[in-house]
């Protein structure tokens, strides 16, 4: 029955909308000006007949998107990708191995049963806000930014100390 969830799953353009989309990588860079993480957020309307035949789930979908997007390839290694796989109704958080040590599982798995709760109630662009605000002081409490850092331009590309924007602010479609 999973195949038919993914074949009439809803469209990602559908559930957010390009002005929805704006606001999201607005709430990323904003963010993004209190800590020196780097949040990443992806959204997958369905997986192909052949990854559901492979036996994928939302979780590996999510590590695939942690590598395509290249969330991984921070100088810090302080990047977390937020994911949403709409057919199966799953929030995933990977986050980078700079947080390993730092930030236990169940930190994450609270901000994604905040974000699922959120959806349930019809509210897909408020849930994903929610996250990223969530996300965001947890990234702060890792990874402060400084006041000299946090005069850095927006678009300004990180050092080896992770300073600066390495990723991409606007959300991205899968």
């Amino acid at each position: 029955m999973r195949w038919l969830r993914h074949l009439f799953a809803p469209s990602s353009r559908r559930v957010f909308p390009a002005a929805s989309l704006e606001r999201i990588g607005e709430a990323i860079a904003a963010g993004e000006r209190h800590h020196r993480g780097q949040l990443c957020f992806a959204v997958e309307s369905r997986l192909s007949l052949g990854e559901l035949l492979d036996g994928r789930d939302a979780r590996d979908a999510a590590h695939v998107a942690f590598a395509q997007l290249r969330v991984w390839d921070t100088a810090a290694n302080n990047g977390v990708l937020l994911y949403l796989l709409l057919a199966d109704h799953r929030i995933e958080i990977v986050a980078d191995r700079g947080y390993a040590a730092r930030v236990g599982d169940e930190r994450w798995q609270a901000v994604c049963e905040r974000i699922q709760q959120a959806l349930a109630a019809g509210e897909a662009e408020a849930a994903v806000l929610g996250g990223i605000a969530a996300l965001s002081e947890i990234i702060a409490e890792q990874f402060p930014r400084d006041e000299f850092s946090a005069e850095s331009s927006p678009g300004e590309r990180g050092g080896a100390d992770g300073e600066g924007n390495e990723l991409p602010d606007r959300p991205v479609r899968l």
